[in-house]
């Protein structure tokens, strides 16, 4: 009788150590099913891993020796094969806004934010049904600024774009287009009025309160649209009719200066676009949920993937929704369902742990680089900095000091009518002229957002130079 139990228990002890193996196969050794994917891991990794001294990157998509070793591009500043050559003349360009700044939280969490796509993914233009938008990240993005607090999104509608760009132009459009069975249309009033009043009549006047990117005003001039011209400096309007139709654009925080703005012209007639896409905490202090008629958002100031080229807009209306969205897909066909995958995993990183890892990354160092710039500014009596006081973040749950986007510089004295120049010639720094902001070219804007490399340089040029203005004060 002892034998038959005993095999009893030799078979009980074998299926227990196979279905042992068996879930920590499909659980925890995953790695042991990889396929055809194994390969695209291992390109990835072997890429990734190439160091290039700290001062540049290797990419997939990038350049290769010989059709096999990627090379390295290279920082600003930075050359030869591993980007281990300092350029001694180069310049410090604290021009665009490209925001490197968050490249090192990503490479923290390579393993989270990494993605492997199947060559037949999202192979159609639309879903199974038949939508061009993931609802999966909508529903992220809703919840993040839920936890945010940043934006309104409940009874709202969302918008999908190829960044804020086409976002922007879609909102003009949506909020000029007339509809054509209107009593007020064109054809009802043809005899009341000549052929050039007319024109002025129905075409709706776009302004902008400077200093404000003038990015608007190109995209305004370069589309040449029937229904909406640019005007101008919104600050300048005055005695606006109730019964004039006015578009606003209005970026806040503002972009050059960080300014929370408010729409300057109010009205029953008058329709404000809110450019939000630094309404984050690591730009500013969030104090309450926006609640505008149109929000525009975009993934590159929010996490950085500014390559990627997607962007929101939460809209409240449903009629401008609808021209939105059928302007996007005239436009493009929808947006690109890779750059939705990426976002879509990008924002799983952001969310993990209620956004605080990664808002207080951005934070602390958009925080850390504005104090030393200022400290470096503040013993000059030549150039000053735009002035901000310390704010309580909803998100942060108490005061936090600033750390804006860009440095609003200007030059106090009297000869120093171009700021531009002054830095180019006796710093060899580049910025972006105050005219380019529709303002004086007494003002500068310095990106402080860019990568570490290009930050370092920017603070070490600014430092001689206000270094040599303190020799000449001894003197």
């Amino acid at each position: 009788m002892a034998k038959p139990q005993s095999f009893y228990l030799v078979c009980l002890a074998f299926s227990l150590v196979f279905n042992l193996l068996l879930i920590f196969k499909l659980y925890v050794g995953r790695e042991w099913e990889l396929s055809w994917s194994r390969r695209a891991a291992e390109e990835a990794e072997y890429v990734a891993a190439i160091s290039c001294s700290g001062h540049g990157k290797a990419y997939l998509d990038g350049l290769t020796l010989d059709g096999k070793e990627p090379v390295c591009e290279c920082s600003s500043c930075y050359g030869g094969p591993h980007c281990s050559e300092f350029l001694t003349g180069c310049a410090a360009d604290a021009g665009s806004g490209d925001p490197l700044f968050l490249e090192p939280f990503w490479m923290q969490h390579a393993s989270k934010s990494a993605l492997v796509v199947a060559g037949w993914h999202r192979m159609s233009y639309t879903s199974a049904d038949q939508s061009y938008i993931s609802a999966e990240l909508e529903r992220h993005i809703r919840k993040l600024h839920a936890i945010v607090g940043n934006a309104v999104t409940g009874g709202r509608y969302i918008v999908f774009g190829a960044g804020s760009t086409q976002l922007l132009n879609a909102a003009v459009h949506a909020l000029s287009s007339h509809n054509s069975s209107s009593s007020s249309s064109p054809a009802n009033s043809i005899n009341m009025c000549t052929c050039v009043d007319l024109l002025l009549w129905w075409v709706i006047p776009v302004y902008i309160k400077s200093p404000i990117e003038m990015y608007y005003q190109i995209q305004m001039e370069f589309f040449r649209s029937m229904d909406y011209v640019f005007r101008g400096d919104a600050s300048l309007l005055q005695n606006i009719s109730d019964a004039t139709n006015v578009i606003e654009f209005v970026t806040s925080p503002n972009n050059p200066d960080g300014q929370l703005n408010k729409a300057n012209v109010q009205g029953p007639n008058a329709k404000a676009i809110y450019d939000r896409v630094y309404y984050w905490p690591h730009f500013t202090a969030i104090p309450t949920p926006a609640n505008d008629d149109i929000m525009i958002f975009a993934i590159s100031k929010l996490t950085g993937h500014a390559g990627s080229r997607f962007g929101w807009a939460v809209v409240k209306d449903e009629s401008v929704f609808q021209k939105m969205t059928m302007y996007t897909l005239i436009d493009s066909m929808g947006i690109s369902r890779d750059a939705q995958l990426r976002a879509l995993k990008i924002l799983n990183v952001v969310l993990e742990g209620g956004g605080k890892d990664f808002f207080e990354f951005g934070y602390n160092t958009m925080r850390k680089r504005w104090e030393k710039l200022r400290n470096i500014l503040s013993v000059s009596n030549r150039f000053s900095l735009q002035k901000f006081a310390p704010k309580h973040c909803t998100f942060f749950k108490k005061t936090r000091e600033p750390s804006p986007a860009y440095a609003w510089v200007k030059c106090e004295r009297e000869e120093d009518k171009d700021c531009y120049a002054v830095l180019q010639e006796e710093a060899n720094v580049y910025g972006l002229r105050g005219s380019q902001f529709g303002a004086e070219d007494r003002f500068v804007r310095l990106a402080l957002l860019r990568s570490q490399d290009d930050f370092d340089l920017l603070l070490q040029r600014l430092n001689q130079l206000v270094s040599e203005e303190k020799k000449t004060r001894v003197i």
